[in-house]
């Protein structure tokens, strides 16, 4: 596996690491119930550095003390305590020769654990789909939001620019990851049911991408042309596991091709099974798609990935890097098993049970 090209340097798109390998974003729950990262964490972050992983991509941090924060004891990045507990963990993770980027998240009605208001916001006054995850310690029927008001989703915006400048130039962050994803605030704006606006924010595919790229514009303007900015994007949300753009490839060409034009570096794109097909109708995954509407772009490709072999095919259909989400909480050294052929543990879904926090179990794998 010594010649595989997951274990090939990756320089480019402000990107440059050891390794093609990544640890996918996952939500753990162990800050403090006042949003400062924990010294478990610490360890955790540390000990997937230390595996070999060339690039760390934290769990969702939330952006603000308003409606940002998703789930009880998440962490976050908005005071100099948060800031200086996540400056620990970067320091760590650098001292084992790793990268490591920021995560930078807003629940918007999927909040069910907020620290700082009881309130949720959405782009439409619309229950989610579904119920409150328990393993967050959530119960129940989420909450009906709010609908958001022009100039709260410019209050957004500004928010996630300042969340990102405060990850890269306080906290020491190689680079930030806006959570576009998993049906979280942007990307209920991208979703059609989910988002009714007849205004700027809404509309067709395009126009429900809009607080998207604003978002991507404010950030890459704070941070500058040299800090790496990407976006991850999915079809799956969390509370709506088997959801497909309701236009198939037309929503995944328009979605793609924009993001291509919006100043940023890398796109991550996350599936059930990433090398499956995309839609019903066409046999291409969405890696192969995001390649085709986005070829100067970097691609990270999450899921089911833990098979070194799925990975490399997947690597083949256009992928640069290779995030591992089970197979890393799994494995920690999973880069350091595979490259001497050294057999890979399963995943116990225990791990994420009764609260998906860090187990005490998992540091010492």
């Amino acid at each position: 596996m010594n010649h595989s090209p997951l274990f090939t340097a990756l320089k480019g798109n402000n990107i440059s690491l050891k390794n093609r390998l990544a640890v996918a974003p996952m939500t753990r729950v162990t800050a403090s119930e006042d949003g400062c990262a924990s010294e478990k964490m610490k360890r955790y972050y540390a000990s997937l550095a230390r595996g070999g992983f060339g690039l760390i991509i934290t769990e969702g941090i939330y952006i603000d003390r308003a409606w940002s924060q998703t789930y009880a004891f998440q962490a976050g990045l908005t005071s100099t305590a948060q800031v200086n507990a996540w400056r620990e963990i970067t320091d760590a993770v650098h001292r084992q020769e790793a990268a490591i980027f920021a995560q930078i998240q807003h629940a918007g009605a999927l909040s069910q654990g907020n620290h700082y208001v009881t309130e949720t916001v959405a782009p439409s006054a619309i229950r989610p789909k579904g119920e409150q995850m328990p393993f967050y310690r959530g119960e129940g029927q989420y909450p009906l939001p709010r609908e958001l008001s022009d100039s709260e989703i410019e209050e957004i915006i500004t928010n996630f620019a300042d969340a990102a400048a405060r990850a890269v130039h306080e906290a020491g962050f190689d680079g930030v990851e806006i959570h576009g994803a998993n049906g979280y605030l942007l990307d209920q704006f991208f979703t059609e049911y989910s988002n009714l606006r007849t205004d700027r924010w809404g509309g067709d595919t395009a126009g429900r991408m809009t607080i998207g790229l604003e978002v991507i514009k404010a950030v890459r303007a704070r941070l500058g042309a040299d800090v790496p900015v990407g976006i991850r994007i999915s079809q799956g949300k969390v509370n709506d596991f088997v959801h497909k753009w309701g236009k198939g490839v037309e929503d995944a060409r328009v979605i793609f091709s924009l993001l291509e034009k919006s100043g940023v570096d890398f796109i991550h794109v996350t599936e059930y099974e990433a090398w499956e097909p995309a839609f019903a109708d066409d046999e291409r995954s969405l890696v192969e798609l995001a390649h085709q509407y986005a070829p100067s772009l970097t691609l990270i490709a999450n899921g089911a990935l833990h098979d070194p072999g799925r990975a490399e095919e997947v690597m083949a259909m256009g992928a640069d890097l290779i995030a591992l989400g089970r197979g890393a909480l799994a494995n920690h050294d999973w880069p350091e098993r595979v490259k001497a052929d050294q057999p890979l543990n399963e995943f116990d879904r225990d791990i994420l049970s009764p609260i998906a926090d860090i187990k005490e179990r998992e540091l010492n794998q």
